[in-house]
């Protein structure tokens, strides 16, 4: 099996039905893997004294109005999971709190995804590695051991997972991508590696394709300068294309590192050592 390329929606809907649907179709049409979105339960990941805060959105004066407008409910994610089915690209989300991940399991999803904020929340870790479903494990903001943690858990509970190399800057700078954490986390937990790029541009990502990594997950938009805190570090419709065509070639051009003579090569040694 190749690259699992997953298009990470998040919150770059903007909570607009209409939006989701076209980024699903951008993904599905690029040849993405999976498309992945986030949820939460507002009144449990805020205070009420931040939702309180003002804030001016496109929903309204306040962080509540804003935190609420990029939420689907319950209709909206049963719409989302018939039209991921349709168009035939799995789907699924990273929940930041346990009411999230009870939300999740009325739906047949594949995998969980434990987003980087997360990774110390072990109690939500606990409920996500009790089902068991291969989870992607973003592993930014977080220290070895709070890493190591994290592994101890779904090791404990048979539950299949793969890290994902990530830093959480948004977008992130180059020379922060430390790329060569992958092989010190596929070294140290012997396990499968992903990497979850934040940055700007496809050469990062396209490195780490090179570095053997298991899966690949890149925000996407459909405009950069739509509105959102994401999408600066998200890659545009042509970018996302020429990703995916990217990294599908890097994966045959790595080969299995045997040194041989192809026969193409062959005929080209004829020709140019035909003097001696």
């Amino acid at each position: 099996m190749g690259i699992f390329i997953i298009a990470e929606l998040g919150i770059n809907h903007n909570g607009n039905m209409t939006i989701a649907k076209q980024l699903i179709d951008l993904a599905v049409s690029a040849g993405c893997d999976a498309v992945k979105f986030q949820k939460r339960t507002v009144e449990k990941i805020y205070t009420k004294e931040f939702l309180d805060l003002p804030r001016e959105s496109p929903w309204g004066h306040t962080q509540r109005a804003q935190k609420e407008g990029l939420e689907f409910d319950g209709d909206g994610y049963i719409e989302i999971n018939h039209y991921c089915e349709k168009a035939g690209i799995e789907w699924f989300a990273s929940a930041w709190d346990m009411e999230s991940q009870l939300f999740l399991r009325r739906f047949d999803l594949r995998f969980n995804k434990i987003a980087s904020a997360m990774l110390t929340n072990l109690e939500l870790l606990d409920m996500v590695a009790l089902e068991q479903k291969h989870t992607f494990i973003s592993t930014g903001m977080s220290s070895m051991d709070e890493i190591t943690k994290a592994v101890n858990i779904f090791r404990r509970k048979n539950c299949p997972f793969e890290l994902m190399h990530c830093v959480s800057t948004y977008p992130m700078d180059a020379k922060d991508a430390n790329l060569n954490c992958i092989k010190t986390l596929r070294r140290g937990y012997v396990c499968p590696v992903g990497y979850s790029g934040h940055e700007s541009g496809l050469a990062v990502s396209c490195a780490a394709a090179a570095l053997g990594i298991t899966s690949l997950e890149r925000h996407i938009t459909l405009d950069r300068a739509m509105y959102g805190s994401d999408q600066a570090a998200s890659v545009s419709p042509e970018g996302l294309r020429q990703l995916v065509g990217a990294v599908r070639k890097i994966e045959t051009a790595m080969g299995d590192g045997e040194k041989r003579i192809t026969e193409t090569e062959r005929k080209i040694a004829k020709k140019l050592r035909s003097h001696l």
